[in-house]
C-alpha cells in the first residue's frame, strides 16, 4: 500500500530531474523515445516490440533493456513528458490547479486534469502498468497522493486522511480500465462525479 501512515512531505517534481548523462546517451534515449512514438502512431502500442524497436533504431535490443528495464519501463519513459506538465500545473501553475486558489477547488481542478490526461494516453498507461506490488511505490503516484492528502488537510476535511487520500486517488485510477468504446462518453461524467464527491467532503 502506498505507505499510507506516513506523514505528507515536501512536495517535488518526480520527473524531469534525471541524472546528467552523456551526449552520447542522452541523444540515443531521445532516438529510441522518439522511434518508439512514431511506431506506435503508425501501427498502435500493441505492435511495437523490443526487436521492432532496436531494428528501427538500428541498435541491440539489450541496449534498450539496459537503458529502460523492460517493455513497460520504455512505456513509463513515454509517459514521463505529460506527467512533467501535470505536476509543474499542480505544483506552481496557475490557479486552480496550482497555488493561489482555495484547497477543494484545487482538488476538484486536480482531478479533472489529472482524467483528461490519462484519457488521451490510456493505451500507453495500460502498456506502462506494473505489477500490483510495485504499483503504489511509483513516485509520481506517491506525489499525487501525498498533494491530494495535503489539500484534504489544507481544507479541515475531518477523519483518516491518509485512507480517504487513498481511496480519491484510486477513483482516479479507474479511469484506465473503462472500456474503449465507454471513454469519451463517461469522462465528462467522471469529472463531474469527482467534483460532487470533492464538495461533500468539505
Amino acid at each position: 500500500m502506498d505507505q499510507i501512515g506516513a506523514p505528507p512531505g515536501p512536495l517535488t517534481p518526480t520527473v524531469g530531474l534525471r541524472a546528467p548523462e552523456r551526449s552520447d546517451a542522452a541523444r540515443n534515449r531521445e532516438l529510441l523515445l522518439t522511434t518508439a512514438r512514431r511506431l506506435i502512431d503508425g501501427e498502435g502500442i500493441e505492435s511495437l516490440t523490443m526487436d521492432g524497436l532496436a531494428a528501427a533504431c538500428g541498435v541491440g535490443k539489450g541496449t534498450i533493456f539496459r537503458r529502460f528495464g523492460s517493455r513497460a519501463g520504455l512505456f513509463q519513459a513515454l509517459l514521463d513528458e505529460s506527467e512533467k506538465q501535470f505536476q509543474a500545473g499542480f505544483l506552481s501553475g496557475p490557479p486552480p490547479l496550482g497555488p493561489g486558489a482555495p484547497p477543494i477547488e484545487r482538488l476538484v481542478a486536480f482531478g479533472r486534469a489529472q482524467l483528461a490526461t490519462a484519457a488521451r494516453q490510456v493505451p500507453l498507461l495500460r502498456a506502462a502498468e506494473r505489477p500490483a506490488a510495485e504499483r503504489h511505490a511509483v513516485p509520481a503516484r506517491r506525489l499525487a497522493s501525498t498533494h491530494i492528502r495535503g489539500l484534504l488537510t489544507q481544507a479541515g476535511v475531518e477523519g483518516d486522511l491518509p485512507a480517504l487520500a487513498f481511496d480519491l486517488l484510486a477513483i482516479l485510477d479507474a479511469v484506465v480500465w473503462l472500456p474503449d468504446g465507454d471513454l469519451e462518453r463517461m469522462l465528462p461524467r467522471l469529472a463531474d462525479s469527482w467534483e460532487h464527491i470533492v464538495r461533500r467532503l468539505a
